[in-house]
């Protein structure tokens, strides 16, 4: 406890000492969180994690808990969202586009999130498979609760059934782009980046027309 109350003296004290008037304002109440607007659910993606891992470990959260700034959140997911970015599909993308940390992966929500081509035209069959799938995938997290989230995604600990459930929920993504299984991962992030020329196609052709328009 005397642990605690120094730290919040020293929260007080940095507050007070801000150049910003909302900080100095928040003075008066150091035990509480500056920012504690949430949403009800939300879904967690760190901004760093080791390149060894499979998978970023992505998780959901109530809105009892506030995101630090080391985190990028999806606001009001749903477990389809979750389902696909914690698919290999996902992580496909986030290999070519992420920036770096030294060599682990630096997950932004401008150059990866925003710039992910999510399917074109999944059927609801399929996204309904992938949801089952991605509840799966939570149920066995679910099964070991002593584990953390690193523990369960470090490659030398992460256990079979896992594994297999993710494999699973990475079929079902797979089925959202096309019928055809990708047989490697230089022909999933080609296909992405051509879903993702398709995306952007009529965006560049608009900014071009504006560029070129004659001035009256």
């Amino acid at each position: 406890m005397p642990m605690v109350m120094e730290r919040i003296k020293q929260v007080r004290q940095t507050r007070l000492s801000s150049v910003d008037p909302g900080a100095r304002k928040l003075a008066d109440r150091p035990s509480q969180f500056r920012d504690t607007f949430n949403p009800k659910a939300f879904i967690a993606i760190p901004e760093v994690s080791s390149e060894r891992r499979k998978y970023i470990p992505v998780a959901y959260f109530s809105e009892e808990t506030i995101a630090s700034n080391t985190t990028q959140i999806v606001p009001n997911a749903s477990e389809y969202h979750f389902g696909v970015l914690t698919s290999i599909m996902h992580m496909s993308w986030v290999k070519y586009t992420c920036g770096r940390l030294k060599s682990d992966f630096r997950y932004s929500n401008s150059i990866v999130y925003n710039n992910y081509p999510w399917p074109k035209a999944a059927s609801q069959k399929n996204k309904d498979r992938v949801e089952l799938k991605a509840q799966q995938v939570l149920d066995v997290r679910a099964e070991f609760p002593d584990s953390s989230l690193a523990d369960l995604y470090d490659p030398l600990t992460m256990p079979s059934k896992l594994v297999k459930a993710h494999q699973e929920l990475d079929k079902a993504v797979d089925l959202c782009y096309r019928s055809q299984a990708f047989a490697t991962e230089a022909a999933r992030i080609e296909f992405l980046f051509e879903l993702y020329q398709e995306y952007t196609a009529p965006l560049l052709k608009v900014a071009k027309k504006k560029k070129h328009k004659p001035s009256g």
